[in-house]
């Protein structure tokens, strides 16, 4: 009798961004249907919320608690390099008990956010290396890619990317990135974003004139640093006008955050604009953001995986956008005429697209509900190639990419 196959799921997850637990959401619904014999587990950052929410083994992505944390003391700065060394060996053993390895969507090639090289990009190195010497296949599935400026950032990314057995992107955007920086994406396909393979909870009642604004804890990207608390102030600032506009006009607003570190920017604009009106959503799931998304007439979205859920749900939709993956989105959904950038927010401007949305609204409902459709059908494709490509038949062997 034939073991089961061993299934690893990799990545910042259970960590309290529900944007990339909702990808790992889709892969594991993806397995329970497809390979429904398959032992899952993962090495992730939040092992206890995995467990706890998804009923799969978890193990702790670094060996040092503390790597995310500033280290200006001496022992933190020496338990953060020990760290770097103990990865190299837990990484190897955990990948040696796996036959695939899944990276499940995420950002996991880009830098629009910042993000140090000795972090999450070093962790990533260490997963397909291991992979590539321990000939367990990694897979990274509808990832996120985007160009970055830091040369060690942008190395670790370029060999990882090339170490992997699979890759698949959720945009043009990624893939053309990944082929800037040298990688061969001649056999590599786009697809959709993992979380437009969830399902959409049942229809609650539409909420009469209810807008949700989807907020982020945003200070610009990786190459953003020396001017970031200014673009936060621009963002909150504008944000923060947009709301009492919509506040003065009688209008119920939903805020809604896609991470734990956006509470900050909730409490701000609840301090700012102290009205019954304005009230906060706390989310668990991507399927409790489309929830709210669903019952609201307009969304204006940050996050990335805010507008997702905005999009699936078919509520016309206006994207403050912070990277190139947000325009693409729009596009793909047939809304680019609605971005707005979240870098210089205009309250006015806003004001005026928002409003422009409002008018047009059967129209973008339209177009979502065929965007949608196409969206599920290009989904059940990527699914079947990724079967095809980690798990052949046993007279077959994964043809790699280099």
């Amino acid at each position: 009798m034939n073991s089961p196959v061993r299934v690893g799921v990799f990545g910042l997850l259970g960590s309290g961004n529900l944007g990339n637990d909702g990808s790992l959401e889709a892969v594991l619904r993806y397995l329970r249907d497809a390979h429904p014999d398959a032992a899952v587990d993962a090495l992730c950052g939040g092992p206890e919320a995995v467990t706890a929410r998804y009923g799969i083994p978890a193990t702790r992505l670094h060996w040092y608690r503390g790597e995310y944390r500033t280290a200006s003391r001496l022992g933190a700065v020496a338990g953060k390099g020990l760290g770097k060394l103990v990865d190299v060996f837990r990484t190897a053993a955990w990948v040696r008990r796996h036959d695939v390895v899944i990276v499940p969507g995420m950002g996991v090639l880009e830098a629009t956010l910042p993000l140090r090289p000795w972090g999450f990009p070093y962790a990533l190195f260490l997963l397909c290396a291991s992979g590539r010497l321990l000939r367990t296949r990694v897979a990274l599935v509808s990832v996120g890619a985007a160009p970055i400026g830091n040369r060690s950032t942008r190395a670790l990314v370029r060999w990882s990317a090339r170490l992997a057995a699979y890759r698949s992107y959720r945009d043009e955007q990624s893939r053309d990135a990944l082929r800037a920086m040298g990688v061969d994406t001649a056999r590599d396909e786009v697809y959709p974003d993992l979380a437009f393979a969830l399902p959409v909870p049942g229809t609650p009642e539409r909420r009469p004139g209810s807008v949700c604004l989807g907020v982020m804890d945003f200070h610009g990207g990786d190459d953003d640093r020396a001017r970031a608390d200014e673009i936060h102030r621009r963002y909150l600032d504008g944000t923060i006008r947009f709301v009492r506009a919509l506040v003065a006009e009688g209008r119920p607003v939903r805020l809604l955050t896609g991470d734990a570190c956006d509470a900050p920017v909730v409490a701000a604009i609840r301090a700012a604009v102290d009205s019954p009106l304005v009230t906060a959503v706390e989310a668990a799931s991507l399927a409790d953001l489309m929830r709210e998304t669903a019952a609201a007439d307009t969304v204006v979205a940050t996050r990335y995986h805010n507008l997702v859920c905005a999009l699936r749900t078919g509520t016309p939709t206006l994207a403050l956008s912070y990277a190139a993956k947000s325009d693409a989105l729009m596009a793909r959904m047939g809304l680019a005429a609605y971005r707005h950038p979240a870098r210089e927010v205009d309250a006015e401007r806003l004001l005026d697209q928002f409003r422009a949305l409002e008018r047009e609204s059967a129209e973008p409902r339209r177009i979502l509900a065929e965007r949608n459709a196409a969206t599920t059908r290009h989904l059940e494709r990527q699914f079947a190639a990724l079967t095809a490509a980690l798990f052949p038949a046993p007279e077959h062997t994964l043809q790699e990419t280099s």
